[in-house]
């Protein structure tokens, strides 16, 4: 991008206003129904269908990915959007409960109690650079903010910014003429622009997908404010793999390929792209690994940063004693994919070099030589996003005892698969332990990632009248309500 094509960063007056729009916006978008702001998220999902014609293009400029899996991604995004739209509808998201009074209550009198969830208000979105469309303007994190009835102030990623000012010109059109309330989202654009942002009052929560380092950071202004607030990041993971003995005797050819396309697919820039796989130290591999890897064609990176910092994570995980390289791969810009091994012994002893995310195209072959070993291999990780265990039926003791310690360690636990491809479904988790996410408790795909954006309120003894349409006994919006009658 030349100098005359490069899009200014946001200035202060302008964050201001857009901040204060957001705030004045708040009840109004907050109070709307349910049915409304469904209505207000297929018009928006509409909207970007209508423009990919004018969108993957400028993604395809931006990013280096293909028009197919550019394609595909705003295909997602769109349907995210429509999902949180049936979400609404149902309206079960509220859990809006009524404790009706009891005088005969077996603890004395009880009041009228009645609970509903609420919008948390203004929500600071950072879009990820590795999903132009899903994880950026449109996201998932502006899906279920914007379902919650928040308004959404978006920090653009600066790896996509032509893209990320029209995706929101385009969101702020249809929301406008689909009778949401101006300033119920808008786009900014710079790295100060963002912390400033976080640092003020007006911004009631905020998400976050990226590095452990920015996450970190910005996770901790969130919480040294004067009053802190929710911050869901999602900064990184290693998504280990580990194959039974049993399972490489009956299928190990076909956990090789099904590995190497995992952790080479999209130039490894996926946040669950599986790091390492374990397998026994006689798995007779090693010529597959080695071919498939060689196999793959090279891949641009999304950017110059990102491929600067994985040539310097590629040197350094190469050059640790008694890691061996099993695919050469390359650092140059069509990068191909380098493949090592090493064991569990060298893994553990040099736990800082080889238990980091590298973010690309390079994973780990570790081997070990019992099912201790695996297991101590197992208890080594910090939280992740994913774990995967490839096992035969006859592999229940050993599989038992490594889902034990794998579930504390992720959000989520596949059984002969792989992790990349995350399904936008209710019972989907992408989340886990730190420093997977710094809120285990929640996930940013799927539709249970509302909740992030919803607080409770009880409502004690409250006339009809004041309560919110949700609670009251002729339920307005026509919502589910779980009633509780004295006994």
């Amino acid at each position: 991008m030349t100098a005359i094509d490069r899009i200014p960063d946001t200035t202060q007056a302008e964050l201001d206003t857009v901040l204060q729009r957001a705030a004045d916006a708040a009840d109004a978008f907050g109070a709307q129904s349910p049915a409304t702001r469904a209505r207000q998220l297929t018009a928006v999902a509409d909207a970007l269908d209508a423009a990919s014609g004018e969108l993957v293009p400028l993604a395809i400029a931006e990013s280096n990915l293909s028009e197919g899996r550019l394609t595909g991604e705003l295909k997602r995004t769109t349907f995210q959007l429509r999902l949180f739209a049936e979400v609404l509808d149902e309206g079960s998201y509220l859990q809006a409960t009524v404790d009706r009074a009891d005088a005969g209550f077996a603890l004395g009198a009880k009041p009228d109690l009645r609970r509903v969830l609420q919008p948390v208000g203004p929500v600071l979105v950072f879009a990820a650079s590795n999903f132009p469309f899903a994880f950026s303007v449109a996201g998932g994190d502006t899906a279920s903010a914007l379902a919650a009835g928040c308004p959404v102030v978006l920090k653009a990623h600066p790896g996509h910014p032509r893209l990320s000012v029209r995706t929101g010109e385009i969101i702020v059109e249809a929301l406008q003429a689909a009778g949401a309330p101006d300033g119920a989202f808008s786009v900014v654009l710079g790295v100060e622009v963002g912390t400033a942002a976080l640092r003020d009052p007006r911004i009631k929560a905020a998400s976050f997908t990226g590095s452990v380092p920015g996450g970190r950071a910005l996770f901790d202004i969130a919480n040294s404010r004067p009053t802190p607030i929710p911050f869901f990041g999602e900064l990184g993971s290693l998504n280990p793999v580990f194959a039974t003995p049993s399972a490489v005797r009956a299928r190990g050819e076909e956990i090789a390929k099904g590995y190497v396309t995992s952790y080479s697919g999209n130039a490894g820039q996926l946040c669950t792209k599986p790091g390492l796989l374990f397998l026994p130290a006689d798995h007779g591999l090693d010529d597959v690994l080695a071919a498939e890897s060689k196999a793959v064609a090279g891949h641009r990176m999304l950017n110059e940063r990102l491929h600067q910092g994985y040539s310097g994570r590629r040197s350094a995980v190469t050059e640790v004693p008694g890691v061996r390289v099993l695919a050469e791969g390359s650092a140059a810009d069509e990068t191909v994919p380098t493949l090592l091994t090493t064991d569990v012994e060298t893994l553990l002893a040099n736990r800082e070099a080889l238990l980091e995310e590298v973010f690309g195209p390079l994973s780990i072959v570790v081997t070990y030589g019992s099912e201790d070993e695996a297991r101590r291999a197992a208890e080594a990780f910090e939280g992740n996003l994913t774990a995967t265990l490839h096992a035969e039926a006859d592999d229940t003791e050993f599989a038992g005892s490594l889902v034990s310690r794998l579930r504390d360690r992720a959000g989520r636990l596949l059984f002969n698969g792989w992790p990349t491809g995350v399904a936008v479904s209710p019972a989907m988790q992408h989340g886990g332990p730190y420093p997977a996410t710094t809120d285990a408790r929640f996930t940013s795909v799927g539709t249970a990632s509302i909740d992030r954006f919803l607080r409770p309120v009880t409502y004690q003894n409250v006339p009809q009248d004041l309560l919110p349409a949700a609670l009251r006994d002729d339920n307005p919006w026509g919502i589910p309500q779980t009633i509780h009658e004295p006994k």
